[in-house]
């Protein structure tokens, strides 16, 4: 269910097995329209159209964690295999529910209130309950750097939101990273290495992936086991990706998880023996898993539409970058570009990281989403 980019990639790998693929979105015209065998139109929200969806597919998996979870628990019933569980779902699509899942699982993530609305926050500081620096962070509505408030003092209130929310502690990072890790039927569970995620300040959204990511070999192992840990205390099968905080004290908290191909692991498609979205496919039908070692360093840019451009998309330095040695250009095949959209991504290989993350940022300040 979805046909956005994350569909187009599963898809495209998908293909390579002669497995047919349907898709479920709003119009064919969006990524996945033209490479998938079957695309239906219709929305992923609505119970009937998913229902209707299920009824002609094997196995159902998810690019979005937003879908009709009502009508998925329905399908399950009646016998779809469904990758992830959709009662799993529920908790990870909301982000306070989440946050109770590891503190009941004994595992570590930052301290934490919830609260119905914006006023009650407004309220709990008023009586001395709610101290600054904390981040707001919307329980269903957040998705790609939305619903996310960063508040350090009574400066910053203006920008609380209405929503239900989590409320977490303001925590002194030292690396935000991410773990993929699968888990098929079988129970068997593998995890790619560690990548460090470093964002655009503007649209919170991932503009630079390293990997590796520059972790001593003990965080790192640690990182990868608490990844193995969290899919195994979901239950689920498919990928998890995983995103921590190292924290200035070396501590390793969960931010929050995403039950999917992941942005973070987009660079598997070329620097790794399995892509990800392969991997998925491997763990929800049940196939043994792919290694994940790396053949290369590298580093994954996202392409996001330049600010100030709304409209027909154009990719300025295309061709400056395409003759690049290392550099890999994946473009989802979005006709309308946005400031901060995702529009595709480039991942940057080379023998070592340092020469990687150079080329990169030649790659960055070449390659330009216009309009």
């Amino acid at each position: 269910m979805g046909g956005g980019q994350l569909g187009k990639m599963l898809a495209l790998a998908a293909h390579n097995w002669d497995v047919t693929t349907w898709a479920l979105d709003a119009d064919q015209s969006f990524p996945a329209g033209p490479v998938c065998s079957h695309f239906v139109e219709g929305n992923f929200k609505n119970y009937d159209d998913v229902y209707r969806f299920g009824k002609q597919v094997d196995v159902l998996t998810i690019e979005i964690e937003h879908v009709n979870t009502d009508a998925l628990l329905k399908l399950e019933a009646e016998g779809l295999k469904i990758h992830p569980s959709p009662a799993k779902l529920n908790i990870i699509k909301d982000k306070g529910l989440q946050k109770e899942f590891y503190q009941k699982n004994n595992l570590p993530t930052s301290a934490f209130q919830l609260y119905e609305s914006g006023e009650a926050i407004r309220a709990a500081i008023s009586d001395g309950t709610l101290h600054f620096p904390f981040v707001q962070k919307s329980r269903t509505a957040g998705y790609d750097g939305k619903g996310v408030a960063v508040i350090k003092s009574e400066n910053d209130l203006h920008l609380l939101m209405p929503d239900a929310s989590v409320v977490e502690d303001l925590v002194d990072i030292e690396k935000e990273i991410a773990v993929i890790v699968a888990r098929n039927e079988q129970g068997e569970v593998s995890a790619f290495p560690p990548v460090e995620m470093e964002f655009n300040p503007v649209a919170n959204l991932v503009e630079f992936l390293v990997c590796p990511a520059g972790l001593d070999e003990k965080t790192a192992k640690a990182a990868e086991a608490l990844a193995r840990d969290t899919i195994e205390a979901y239950g689920i099968c498919g990928l998890l990706a995983v995103e921590l905080f190292l924290t200035k004290d070396n501590q390793l908290l969960i931010n929050e998880v995403a039950p999917r191909p992941h942005n973070s692991g987009h660079h598997t498609i070329d620097s790794c023996y399995t892509s990800q979205f392969e991997q998925h496919l491997r763990a929800i039908l049940d196939l043994p898993l792919g290694s994940t070692n790396m053949k290369t360093a590298s580093v994954m840019v996202n392409l996001l539409g330049e600010p100030g451009y709304t409209g027909p998309v154009e990719y300025a330095g295309f061709d400056d970058c395409v003759k690049m040695e290392g550099v890999k250009v994946h473009l989802y095949g979005k006709t309308v570009t946005k400031p901060y959209r995702k529009m595709g991504h480039v991942t940057i290989l080379a023998q070592d990281l340092e020469s990687a993350k150079t080329k990169a940022r030649k790659v960055k300040e070449t390659l330009k989403v216009i309009s």
